[in-house]
This record gives C-alpha cells, structure tokens and sequence, in this order.
C-alpha cells in the first residue's frame, strides 16, 4: 500500500526535523551560533486525471484533477543570522560585533574562516588568537609589554606600552560581509567558510558600509530561543506520531484485505 511509503517519509522528515532541534538547544550557550531550522517539501505526484483534460465531444474540461503525493523530503536547513544578544564579559579581548560583518580567521589549512564568536586570547608570540590558536586577521601582535589593550568600535587596536601615558596604535581588527550568509558552510569550531551560494567575502573595516561595529569586553550569545526551540520539538513530536499512525492504519488495512481472501 503506498500510504506506508508516503508515511515513512514524513517519518523521516520529522526525524530529520528534531535532528535539527536538538543542534539548536545544544548550542544555546555556544558563543556566536546561529540556529537552523528544517525546510521541507513535496515528493512527485502520481496523476490519475489531468486538470484541463477535455472530458465530452462538446468541450467540457476537468476543473481539477487527481493528484496523488509520495511524501514529503528535507529541502534545506538555512541558518538564521539574526543578531544575537550581547553580554558583558570584563575581558579585555572578548569581541561582539553588532552588525552585519564575521571576524576573519586564517586556518590551517590555508582557507579563511569566518565567525562571529569573538572570545580572543593571544598566543606565546603575543599574536591575537581564536581559542583554538587560529590567528585573526590581519595578523595583529600585542607587545608583551602592553599594560593594557583596548579596542575602539570601529577594529583599531592600541595598546599602553611600558610607562607611557597615551596609547600606541597596533592594528586594526578586519570584518567580513556577505551577500547572502545563509549560504556559509559551517565546519565546526565556530567557524564558517565561503560558499558558491554565499558569494565572495567582502573585506572592510567596523563601523563603515554596514559591516557593523565591535564593542570591546562582551560576547555575542547564540540566537537560540528555548520556548521557540521546545515548541517545534512538540510539533515535530506530535507529526511523527501522527505518521506512526497512519503506517498503523494502513497495516490493519492491509491485513484486512488479506482475511478476506
């Protein structure tokens, strides 16, 4: 009976969908996520009478037809890169960006990666650093004998050096754009890199043409809901379970059927 093969996957779609929910949840402390959700759609259609076929000699046409659907499949599962909430941290090299941009990181493998967690340190080397030694571009190396670093909104870094009184500027933080950044691939460790569906990254500085602004000794929470996230939990919950049933109801029939032959 085709009911048991449309049911599996809506079976299937909904465990897909809770896969997504629980990534969600489980990142609702990690600095920076940016939460999924699951977009499904339709399977192919068997058509048993065409809309428009003529139906008499004088012209009559069906007004609708007869479609009979296969299922349903997972179609995406887009980020959504809403601007999470901001917290203090009182560390002088914890960034949050408010805005558009990601910080650029150079990997090791050669590639740059992009992310929004801006929980920095610095390396033996005094270089400015990911958690996972990654160094932030443009390479930026604070002097062992800074007293003090600060970072201004728009990415300039200075830091006070030995006794003196007034700042002296080191670098300046870059920022990252893209056209659409839904299309970032993560790969883990808060990290992202350029797509084909993201397009190139466009490289500026904070605080100008909509890269957004930095502000120095806070974090970006991750954009995670709870109420949100255990509401679709239920919903997808309740859809598996109204699946099951249908595969249930559709074996009795079946074993109906076969009693009576």
């Amino acid at each position: 009976m085709k009911a048991l093969y449309t049911a599996s996957t809506g079976m299937a779609a909904q465990e897909r969908n809770v896969e997504v929910i629980s990534n969600n949840i489980a990142n609702m402390r990690t600095t920076g996520y940016k939460r999924q959700r699951a977009d499904f759609q339709d399977l192919l259609y068997q058509v048993y009478r065409r809309s428009g076929s003529q139906t008499s000699e004088a012209g009559t046409q069906l007004p609708t037809g007869v479609e009979i659907g296969s299922g349903v499949k997972t179609g995406a599962t887009p980020r959504i890169m809403s601007q999470g909430s901001v917290a203090p941290t009182e560390k002088e090299l914890d960034l949050a960006i408010r805005g558009e941009g990601f910080f650029s990181i150079s990997l090791p493998d050669g590639r740059t990666g992009y992310t929004r967690d801006g929980s920095f340190e610095r390396d033996s080397q005094g270089q400015l650093v990911t958690i996972e030694g990654y160094q932030v571009q443009p390479g930026i190396t604070i002097p062992a004998t800074a007293r003090s670093v600060s970072i201004s909104a728009d990415g300039v870094v200075e830091a006070y050096l030995d006794q003196e009184s007034s700042p002296t500027a080191i670098g300046q933080i870059q920022l990252s754009r893209f056209v659409n950044k839904a299309g970032l691939e993560g790969i883990g460790d808060n990290l992202y890199v350029e797509t084909a569906g993201s397009g190139a990254a466009q490289t500026g500085v904070a605080n100008a043409d909509g890269f957004g602004n930095l502000l120095q000794g806070h974090l970006e929470l991750a954009n995670v809901n709870a109420v949100t996230e255990i509401a679709d939990l239920i919903a997808a919950q309740r859809a598996y379970e109204m699946n099951a049933r249908v595969i249930s109801g559709a074996d009795e029939m079946l074993q109906a059927t076969a009693q009576l032959r």
